[in-house]
């Protein structure tokens, strides 16, 4: 590896950075962190935070993982790739395809689609539920319902389903036939209704005028995130996914659950789904399935569906989508280590008293400071609080002092990640009480020193 100064010298120079503007990146150059020890990463100057980012959302069990860096390097020396394109599979998928049907039975979801990540996972469903409906003779099922503020992956479908303008403006046109209902977001919404409970209601009205307008004979799927959460961490009230299932069963329409943050235990619950009660007909994974080490993700199907292309004799069920790295041994290998971790640890648990702790947290220093405009949360370690430079009018904060206290958070102990006007919090599933405080901590620097 080249020395701290060729690191520091070439920062930035011959690469562009995901999610920012490229000059911004030369004259902001980002942080370069090379090392990683449980919940807490050390940047080129030594100096070690709590990442209260978890990665991206991923790295549920924290960066010393030894049984997952032990699969990785047993799949390497025995069988480092071969695709399962065509007549060939591997012992490794074979595995973890029964381990997943297990662990996701609860959700209904039975058979595993493999993918690279996050973006793949969400195309492949989108592609899927129009398949579905030409297998079953209604070929017209095209469009797709999402929620403004949803997130779903940067691919040109994923990001036509997306409902936040960063994503889209500068790609368009996006695809046709994709439409967005506004989310159940109690702080900003065109209803102008605060009451959790009367917003999700109104919402669901939205969506069942959507359906009207388009017809329901139309829309192949709804996408949704259990809890929005690149959005800026939006928890709908209980009743709401309940409410988008009863509707879109009743409508012919599948239910999409995008729960590449939401699986695998963030919300407290081991899938986002299951934190509400419901059962999707298909759900999208990646992200914590490899705790971050190896890109993968994975497609589950429920019983519902996979009959639909399963007992198909025409031809039309044939699977036309797929990737290089779909079902890739290490991967998978990785997974298999991964789940068994999770469920050793039963890290549900721990991100729901652990996220209780950060909420009632943020809370408090919403009332210490008045920078603070709202702070969302409350299931598990999905947390954010979203920044004002007035109350009175949510007038967003701006993008130079919300960076400061980004700036001052980290000199202070620990890592978060601004999105817009919001900071999120989605640390390792595995954190402590002490880590936690030293979180809050550190956010209050940050606050306090924009006072």
């Amino acid at each position: 590896m080249k020395d701290s100064n060729f690191l520091i010298e070439n920062n930035a120079r011959h690469l562009w950075h995901p999610m920012a503007h490229p000059a911004d990146s030369l004259a902001n150059p980002p942080d370069i962190i090379v090392g990683g020890d449980g919940v807490e990463i050390t940047d080129v100057d030594g100096h070690r935070t709590v990442d209260a980012v978890g990665g991206l959302w991923n790295v549920n069990l924290g960066y010393s993982c030894a049984p997952v860096k032990a699969a990785i390097a047993e799949q390497l020396d025995r069988l480092p790739y071969y695709s399962i394109f065509r007549g060939t599979t591997n012992d490794a998928v074979i595995e973890l395809s029964t381990m997943l049907r297990d662990f996701f039975a609860p959700d209904g979801l039975s058979r595993a689609f493999f993918t690279s990540g996050g973006s793949d996972s969400v195309e492949i469903a989108l592609r899927l539920a129009r398949q579905y409906h030409k297998v079953r003779g209604e070929a017209g099922r095209v469009k797709y319902l999402s929620l403004k503020k949803g997130y779903h992956g940067t691919h040109t479908l994923g990001a036509s389903v997306n409902g936040n303008a960063n994503f889209r403006t500068q790609y368009e046109p996006m695809m046709p036939g994709c439409y967005h209902i506004p989310a159940p977001y109690t702080y900003r919404n065109p209803f102008n209704e605060t009451d959790p409970e009367r917003l999700a209601q109104l919402c669901l009205a939205a969506l069942e005028d959507e359906i009207a307008f388009q017809g329901a004979g139309s829309i192949a799927a709804m996408i949704m995130e259990p809890v929005l959460g690149a959005g800026g961490v939006i928890p709908p009230h209980p009743s709401f996914m309940p409410g988008v299932r009863e509707i879109c069963s009743r409508h012919g329409i599948l239910l999409i659950a995008d729960e590449v943050i939401t699986a695998f235990g963030r919300t407290g619950s081991w899938s986002g789904s299951r934190h509400w009660g419901v059962q999707p007909d298909m759900m999208c994974t990646a992200k914590a399935i490899t705790n971050g080490y190896f890109p993968f993700g994975a497609v589950m199907i429920s019983d519902a569906v996979a009959e639909v292309f399963e007992s198909d004799t025409s031809g039309k069920g044939a699977i036309g989508s797929g990737y290089t790295y779909s079902g890739h041994p290490v991967g998978a290998a990785a997974a298999i280590a991964c789940m068994q971790e999770t469920e050793r640890l039963q890290v549900k648990d721990n991100a729901a008293a652990r996220g209780a702790q950060l909420y009632d947290g943020l809370l408090a220093l919403k009332e210490k400071h008045t920078l603070i405009g709202d702070v969302r949360g409350g299931h598990g370690l999905m947390c954010a609080v979203e920044l004002v430079c007035d109350r009175a009018t949510k007038a967003p904060i701006d993008k130079k002092t919300i960076g400061d206290v980004h700036r001052t958070t980290y000199e202070n102990g620990a890592m978060v990640r601004v999105s817009g006007p919001n900071i999120i919090f989605s640390p390792p599933l595995i954190l402590t009480e002490g880590h936690v405080r030293t979180i809050l901590t550190a956010l209050d620097a940050g606050l306090t020193a924009q006072s």
